[in-house]
């Protein structure tokens, strides 16, 4: 079932399908990711796009609203998609690499993300602050606790916080796809690619899963204590 939309969500969906909007938004996205920061002023965003910055509120109300929007927009796929990847009839196992995936896929495209929803969350309204938590942190971390209460219940997984597992994937992405320029300057490690991202996934897998899974052995233990 889709998220019910309010009046402000409502607001965000029409901006974001409009050309003029979407130019800024998209004009907002490539300097960020250009920088590697998401300190970037309305005029920078105007002259990216060529659309007057007055227009900035017009769309979207100021500078907060144009943000909002941009994230809502960057992780439409990925969160609307989480009710689905749960109803589909495979192994909890298999939804968590499926959803491990999508989530850095989402981070390698968009790169700021996290930094995004740090500065919404702390440092703007807390009209914003509530609306980053209900259209992406509490529908993520709903989705990871309900994930693994099936792996649990289907005796593949191992009992874990779903804040710190939330914690363990979306921190990692966070350092790696924005925070590599520091990684880069002390290890001397190059951009992030389409095969560091492949890499990623792999690690990811094997770091996350390999805490997670519960091993045959292990099952056929607890299924004779059962």
């Amino acid at each position: 079932m889709a998220p019910h939309l309010n009046t402000a969500d409502s607001n965000r969906a029409a901006a974001a399908k409009n050309p003029t909007a979407e130019k800024l938004l998209e004009a907002a996205s490539e300097l960020m990711i250009a920088r590697s920061s998401i300190d970037v002023s309305l005029s920078d965003i105007a002259q990216q796009s060529g659309v007057n910055a007055a227009l900035v509120k017009y769309h979207f109300g100021n500078k907060e609203g144009l943000l909002l929007t941009l994230l809502a927009r960057d992780a439409a796929t990925e969160i609307s998609g989480l009710e689905y990847l749960l109803a589909q009839p495979i192994p909890p196992t298999a939804k968590l690499k499926l959803h491990i995936a999508g989530i850095i896929k989402a981070y390698y495209r968009f790169p700021y993300m996290n930094r995004l929803i740090h500065l919404l969350l702390h440092e703007s309204s807390a009209r914003a602050a509530d609306d980053v938590s209900k259209f992406f942190v509490a529908p993520l971390l709903d989705f990871h606790r309900r994930l693994l209460a099936e792996g649990v219940a289907a005796g593949e997984f191992r009992e874990v916080d779903p804040v710190l597992f939330y914690t363990s994937l979306i921190g990692a992405c966070d350092h790696l796809f924005f925070g590599r320029h520091a990684i880069s300057r002390a290890a001397g490690v190059g951009p992030v690619t389409d095969e560091v991202c492949r890499q990623f996934v792999a690690h990811m897998d094997a770091m996350l899963l390999g805490g997670l899974l519960i091993a045959p052995a292990e099952r056929a233990v607890e299924a004779v204590r059962q």
